[in-house]
């Protein structure tokens, strides 16, 4: 299950700089617009405190964090959907993605050029949604006429195509977000293979500059928009991460309390980011490795074993299951069984968030 988050935004928001915060990478940010031409590929790990409990329980030799694929794209601009910018190519690689990490200015300083000459965050949303809902007319339109032709061949299935590509299209005329509304099981299959950029899930990133109450008035303008559209906000100083990727993990504790933070934006970043995918975790653990495993909300035993090995799924007999929360209270696997808290669970028992799970499976 490879899940990925493409960053998206204008020219010179900060878009690189939090990428390779994010990512460990070195990918050039630069002053002025498209320095990004290619998306960056990167693999951000997702910090769990969880793990490192569970690796001093028991005296694991190796720690596995979960990790998350994040796409920098390049940034765009007004007239992408019809190529500005080298705009169709940038809009591609969105299409890939499963979720979008909104970043957006809100800091000023004139030595970072802004595209549209001053900083207006609400401004900035409406270009990129702008461009992204454009698209999407123009893609809905030809899967449109594909599906007309089918109707008029006879084929009954397309009809329910053709309406439902009709209502989105209208929504889209309006300025709707289509990944704001609520869609039967048969719409939501059709919309996943359209990959609308409108539909999928999106994260504002609020990038602003170093200092307290700097840039809170920008900042309020984009956590109101979010709240009007059900989305959420994640603030973070891209130029103070990027200082804090640089440092040796010995001292980035040190530099965040120096700096008056509990922990840095880009485990907030990460953590909302899982919560967009729907995602939980869980673990398994032990002498040789402890191990975070990132899977759908709801999924069921026998597919979190195959997300582990596909031997595991076709060979699935049991999950040993107990929660996190209790083997803290306890302090020790021993102790949790000798409570009764140790279960043995079946193909149809749902993985819990921190759960930890040993499967048993024959093949």
């Amino acid at each position: 299950m490879a899940l990925c988050c493409g960053m998206i935004g204008l020219p010179n928001v900060g878009k690189t700089t939090v990428f390779n915060a994010l990512t460990g990478g070195g990918a050039l940010a630069a002053n002025y617009p498209f320095a990004t031409v290619d998306p960056n590929t990167g693999i951000a790990v997702v910090p769990d405190p969880r793990l490192l409990t569970l690796t001093d329980i028991f005296k694991s030799k190796k720690t596995t964090y979960s990790t998350l694929e994040v796409r920098d794209i390049a940034g765009l601009v007004e007239g992408a959907s019809k190529g500005e910018g080298l705009g169709n190519q940038f809009l591609g690689h969105i299409r890939e993605v499963d979720a979008l990490l909104h970043v957006v200015r809100c800091f000023q300083g004139t030595d970072v050029v802004h595209v549209s000459g001053g900083v207006d965050p609400l401004r900035d949303i409406g270009v990129i949604e702008t461009e992204l809902m454009l698209a999407d007319l123009e893609a809905l339109d030809r899967r449109k006429q594909k599906a007309e032709k089918k109707v008029r061949a006879g084929d009954k299935k397309a009809a329910f195509e053709v309406e439902f590509l009709t209502r989105l299209i209208g929504l889209l005329d309006k300025g709707e977000w289509l990944g704001n509304l609520s869609y039967t099981a048969d719409e939501r299959a059709l919309l996943n293979e359209c990959q609308l950029l409108s539909a999928k899930p999106v994260l504002f990133v609020a990038n602003v500059s170093e200092g307290k109450n700097a840039d809170e008035a920008m900042v309020k303008t984009v956590r109101d928009f979010a709240e009007k559209r059900g989305a959420r906000v994640v603030t973070i100083c891209g130029q103070l991460e990027a200082e804090l990727s640089s440092l040796p993990e010995s001292e980035r504790a040190d530099f965040l309390t120096e700096m008056g933070l509990t922990e840095s934006g880009l485990v907030r970043l990460t953590r909302e980011a899982y919560a967009l995918l729907n995602l939980i975790t869980f673990f398994t653990a032990g002498e040789t490795e402890s191990r975070a495993w990132p899977i759908p909300r709801g999924t069921k035993a026998p597919q979190a074993a195959g997300r582990i090995h596909s031997d595991m799924e076709r060979g699935f007999i049991r999950a040993e299951v107990y929660h996190y929360d209790d083997l803290l209270a306890c302090g020790s696997e021993a102790k949790v069984k000798e409570k009764g808290l140790f279960r043995l669970e079946g193909k149809d028992y749902v993985i819990k968030e921190a759960d930890i799970v040993y499967f048993r499976f024959n093949v």
